[in-house]
């Protein structure tokens, strides 16, 4: 059973590895990143709320004291995440682009530490440093800082928000159904980017047309179908369903595997390759990350388990 699980989570992970090479597919044929991004929000968010409402439709209830953090969820975990990130993409290679993303891991130890003020395993700080240590290897500092600026910037702010969805996603109950939250929040971020996207400004013929990628060619169309039906729609939804069947530091752990999937997938579709030094500062990236998220799992863990103990006392 575990075996299985895990295996759905690696599905999620290599599903979510697709984003990126699409969206460039996508901005070749003439969308800007913020139309793709719309294009994805929309197309998912359509799709996903249309299967719940046929199969599950007690997931579309938003409770009304929690349509506050629905809209929020949708600005900041949904569009800011993938607006920044598709924007970033432009400029840097897609498997930096995720590197620096997966640092939002070390943004969540600095706030639960400083602004909820929760003290933190020792083993949450070294691997924030060793994140950063590992990322100053990937923008190779030594050479000053020799990737696009900006899209360090936007990649950085895509980590931002990334910590604010997994600081989000703590903090509802079973009042919320996770699928309904993702579906609504995909076609919240939709209409949330409407002024800037201006979809009906979207050159809608080029998803007719094949364009040419590092020596292949691919529908259009076929790319916009992949980044909506198998990077969102089931990559979402196999991964809250291994979520559900492990626990959230090994769900988490599996989930980080999107930035090899990415890279790979980049490497094969688009020819974006890594340097030695980017390869193995991406590994320091992933280690520091995962040690610091594993420690505030299981501090969580630890805090659940002295609240339950104290509501067994009382």
């Amino acid at each position: 059973m575990r075996a299985v699980s895990l295996a759905i989570a690696g599905v999620s992970a290599f599903c979510f590895g697709f984003s990126g090479p699409m969206a460039k597919i996508l901005g070749t044929a003439g969308l800007t990143p913020l139309e793709a991004v719309w294009v994805r929000m929309a197309g998912a968010g359509v799709l996903l709320l249309a299967i719940l409402a046929a199969v599950r439709p007690r997931a579309l209830r938003i409770p009304r004291d929690r349509l506050l953090f629905f809209a929020a969820y949708a600005v900041v975990a949904v569009a800011a995440v993938q607006a920044l990130y598709f924007m970033a993409i432009t400029r840097l290679p897609v498997g930096v682009a995720l590197l620096i993303e997966y640092t939002s891991p070390v943004i969540v130890v600095l706030w639960v530490r400083f602004v909820r003020r929760l003290r933190l395993p020792r083993s949450a700080y070294l691997g924030a440093l060793i994140a950063v240590a590992g990322l100053a290897i990937v923008v190779q500092v030594w050479e000053g800082l020799r990737l696009d600026a900006l899209g360090l910037l936007l990649a950085l702010l895509a980590a931002a928000c990334c910590a604010g969805y997994f600081l989000m996603s703590d903090s509802f109950g079973d009042d919320v159904d996770t699928l309904g939250l993702i579906g609504w929040g995909m076609l919240g971020s939709a209409v949330v980017l409407l002024p800037l996207s201006r979809p009906w400004n979207i050159d809608w013929p080029a998803f007719g047309r094949a364009v040419e990628v590092s020596g292949h060619t691919v529908p259009v169309a076929a790319a916009g179908v992949v980044l909506v039906v198998v990077a969102t729609v089931v990559a979402y939804a196999t991964g809250v369903t291994a979520v559900r069947r492990l626990s959230a530091a090994v769900g988490a752990t599996v989930a980080s595997m999107e930035v090899i999937a990415g890279a790979v997938i980049a490497w094969v579709l688009l020819g974006e390759r890594l340097g030695a030094a980017q390869i193995a500062g991406g590994v320091i990236v992933l280690a520091g990350a995962l040690l610091a998220q594993t420690a505030t799992v299981r501090l969580g863990s630890e805090h659940h388990a002295a609240e339950a103990a104290e509501s067994v006392r009382v």
